[in-house]
C-alpha cells in the first residue's frame, strides 16, 4: 500500500462520483471529463491503492468488497477536504459569502441588503443545480441555499421562508387543460417523467407518492434536464407537478393547473449547522424579512 501522502483527492473525487452514479457514463458527464479519461484515472486510483474498486456488468457498476470499505472513508477525505480548504479562505478573507439558489427562486432582493449594510464584504451568489444543493454546503461551494423541500437536513440549520402551492403542468391540448383544479383522481394514470438517480424522499414528493391505496404514479419517460420535461409534457407524454411559483416562465404550449388536497412545498434558507459567518447571520434575517413569495416577484 502507498503512503496516504501519495493519495490524489482528484482521483478519489472521481471514485466517488462513479461509486454514486454506479455509471461510468454518467459519472463522466457530471464530472465534464471524457469518459476513456475518467476509466483510466480510476484504474489509477485502484493501482495506488492496491486493490480492485469497482467491477462493471452489464447493469452497469459496482463496487467490490474492498470499494465498498473505501467509500465512506473517500466521503470523509473529501468533506475534510473541502472543510480544511474552507476554513483556511475564510480566516484569509473574513469578508467574503456565498449565497446559492436552486431553479425557480429568487434571492436578489436579501442579497442586495447583505451588500448594502456590508459594502466592504464579497458577496457572491451563485445558482446551483436542483439535484446538487446538499452538495453544494457540504462541499463548501455555497454557504447558504435557498432551496425547495424536501431535502436531507442532517447537519443542516434549515429557516422556512414561504410555502408554494404544487401545481399539475401539461400541454396546452391536454384532455385536464383549462380545468380550475384537479384531483389525484383526475391524474391516477397520467404517467410523470423520471429522473435517474433521483432522491426517493424528493421524488416521491414530487411524484405524490404514494397515492390512496398505496398506488405509485405511472412511470413517464427517464430524463436527464428539466428543459426535457418541459419538451416531453408538450409532446403529451407524460404531466409533471411543480412548484407554482416556478412555472411563471413556462413555454407557450405547456400551462398548469391547481391541484387539490396537496399541501404546498416549502421553500427554506439552508446552512450547515456550524456555519458561524456573521454575513451568513445577516443574510438569513434578511430572507427572513424580504423572502416572502412568489409575490415578491411582481
Amino acid at each position: 500500500m502507498p503512503d496516504s501522502a501519495d493519495l490524489d483527492l482528484r482521483l478519489v473525487r472521481y471514485f466517488v462520483a462513479v461509486a454514486e452514479h454506479r455509471h461510468f457514463g454518467r459519472a463522466a458527464a457530471a464530472l465534464r471529463v471524457a469518459q476513456p479519461s475518467l476509466s483510466r484515472q480510476i484504474r489509477r486510483l485502484e493501482h495506488q491503492m492496491g486493490a480492485r474498486l469497482l467491477d462493471r456488468d452489464p447493469q452497469g457498476t459496482r463496487l467490490t468488497e474492498a470499494g465498498e470499505v473505501f467509500l465512506p472513508r473517500a466521503e470523509a477525505l473529501l468533506r475534510s477536504a473541502a472543510q480544511a480548504t474552507a476554513h483556511v479562505r475564510a480566516a484569509a478573507q473574513p469578508g467574503r459569502v456565498t449565497i446559492g439558489y436552486t431553479p425557480g427562486l429568487i434571492v436578489t432582493p436579501a442579497v442586495r441588503e447583505l451588500r448594502r449594510r456590508h459594502p466592504d464584504a464579497d458577496v457572491r451568489a451563485v445558482h446551483v443545480a436542483w439535484n446538487e444543493p446538499r452538495e453544494a454546503l457540504s462541499g463548501h461551494r455555497v454557504d447558504a441555499l435557498v432551496t425547495r423541500l424536501p431535502l436531507a437536513t442532517d447537519g443542516m440549520h434549515v429557516t422556512v421562508l414561504y410555502a408554494e402551492p404544487r401545481v399539475l403542468v401539461v400541454s396546452v391540448d391536454h384532455r385536464l387543460a383549462g380545468r380550475e383544479s384537479v384531483t389525484l383522481d383526475d391524474i391516477a394514470d397520467e404517467p410523470l417523467p423520471r429522473f435517474p438517480d433521483s432522491d426517493p424522499v424528493r421524488s416521491a414528493f414530487w411524484r405524490l407518492e404514494p397515492r390512496p391505496g398505496g398506488r405509485l404514479a405511472p412511470d413517464g419517460p427517464v430524463i436527464e434536464a428539466l428543459e426535457d420535461k418541459f419538451e416531453i409534457i408538450a409532446s403529451g407524454q407524460a404531466v409533471a407537478i411543480a412548484a407554482g411559483s416556478h412555472t411563471g416562465g413556462l413555454r407557450r404550449d405547456l400551462t398548469t393547473i391547481p391541484i387539490e388536497g396537496v399541501e404546498p412545498s416549502q421553500v427554506v434558507l439552508v446552512t450547515r449547522a456550524d456555519e458561524r459567518s456573521r454575513l451568513v447571520a445577516a443574510f438569513r434575517r434578511y430572507a427572513q424579512t424580504l423572502l416572502t413569495g412568489p409575490a415578491l416577484r411582481g
